[in-house]
């Protein structure tokens, strides 16, 4: 060692003579107090072997972080608030229904189908391509606040892949037909790759908020691709340099949110109603058993309307919510009872009920409080009372 201080006499020299001794080596005990496991310990032995301790500044003492909490589980009911209806009159109407009924829970749009960001978010990328440009609910925070006043579980849903806004903002995160150009569904609607990871980034960021904001559970919507499987496939060109499978992909960017979120609030994903019933991920990347391991809550759409005539020996679904629900959900009950088995963590059930008319189905049947109930009916006889209904205008027949 070469110091650069000026020499204060024989004494200093031989008191660093001797301390050079007493450690026999500088660097190799001070690799040894750098592997010892207790460190402190290392050092103190250190100084018995000088001859005179020389006095130790006390560390000063720093407060270990407090750990965010999650809230209670709860037997969560609730209904879905559309971003429009999260604001004025609507708003305070949807709180007496709730207040006045056995329903708990408040599903708000965070980043709605458009793509648009609905509150005034301070992410960077949402700012750099104007995602919030038309914010609706200008006082999130304080609503969240409000709604935990009142013993109200809030629910942030987010739209992942299905992003037209981000599609357009940023070309390069679309999916891309074979000849380069930016791909869009049946509706005209663009989406965005799910194999690209800077569009999984983009939206933890907003769940990562989200959660910061006071939400007690973040919920991804079309967490998935689009549906007509085999037609996609044939039309897009994905950017999958791993290979990996539709599947594979949902489950790793749930399994990245997990990573980032899973501390600060309980995750949910939406799935098609089907993938209660279907062996595999129905082309759209929904497997039932990889989704389950990543979050906490699984939310199958069990609309009776969406089913296809003959589904479960049913003529006309959308006439028989009864029937729907009972054995989706009992498939649903059957596949977590194998997930259990294998010693997999297992999500729990809440699933989505129709409280809106399917005018557009043939026959069908205008839906009311009596219908709601024979839903929730169904699926309590088999154990699963949690539930969310949905209703697009965020108008409910249920009381």
């Amino acid at each position: 060692m070469e110091s650069s201080a000026p020499k204060k006499g024989i004494g200093t020299f031989l008191l660093l003579f001797l301390v050079m001794q007493g450690i026999s080596g500088c660097s190799a005990k001070i690799d040894a107090v750098k592997d010892d496991p207790n460190p402190l310990r290392g050092l103190n032995e250190l100084g018995n072997t000088l001859p005179a301790p020389l006095p130790v500044a006390k560390a000063p003492t720093v407060d270990a972080p407090v750990q965010p909490q999650l809230p209670a589980k709860q037997v969560v009911k609730g209904i879905y608030v559309s971003a429009w209806s999260a604001v004025g009159n609507k708003f305070e109407q949807l709180l007496t229904l709730v207040e006045q009924t056995d329903l708990n829970a408040m599903v708000i749009d965070v980043k709605n189908d458009s793509g648009q960001v609905t509150y005034p978010s301070t992410i960077p990328v949402v700012n750099e391509i104007g995602a919030n440009s038309h914010v609706i609910i200008h006082d999130l925070k304080a609503k969240l606040q409000r709604l935990k006043d009142k013993n109200i579980y809030s629910i942030a849903r987010i739209v992942v892949f299905k992003d037209p806004y981000l599609g357009k903002k940023k070309s390069e995160l679309a999916m891309k037909s074979h000849s380069g150009s930016v791909w869009k569904d049946n509706k005209g609607i663009a989406w965005v790759d799910p194999y690209k990871e800077e569009v999984w980034d983009y939206n933890i960021q907003l769940a990562e908020e989200a959660a910061a904001l006071g939400f007690d559970e973040i919920q991804f919507d079309y967490v998935r691709f689009p549906e007509n499987g085999k037609k996609v496939d044939s039309e897009v060109q994905f950017d999958n340099p791993n290979k990996l499978t539709k599947a594979q992909v949902i489950e790793s960017f749930l399994q990245r949110a997990k990573e980032k979120i899973g501390q600060r609030a309980y995750l949910s994903a939406d799935v098609f109603g089907l993938t209660t019933s279907s062996d595999n991920d129905m082309g759209i990347g929904q497997d039932w058993a990889k989704i389950s391991k990543q979050v906490n809550y699984i939310s199958p759409m069990l609309y009776p309307s969406h089913y296809t005539s003959g589904i479960y020996g049913v003529k006309s679904p959308d006439l028989q919510p009864y029937a729907i629900i009972s054995r989706a959900i009992s498939d649903a009950k059957g596949k977590n009872q194998q997930l259990a088995q294998a010693a997999s963590q297992v999500a729990e059930i809440r699933p989505w009920y129709q409280d809106f008319t399917a005018t557009w189905v043939k026959p069908h049947k205008t839906y009311g409080a009596a219908d709601v109930r024979e839903q929730i009916k169904a699926a309590k006889e088999h154990g699963v009372e949690q539930f969310l209904l949905w209703n697009s205008n965020s108008i409910y027949s249920y009381r």
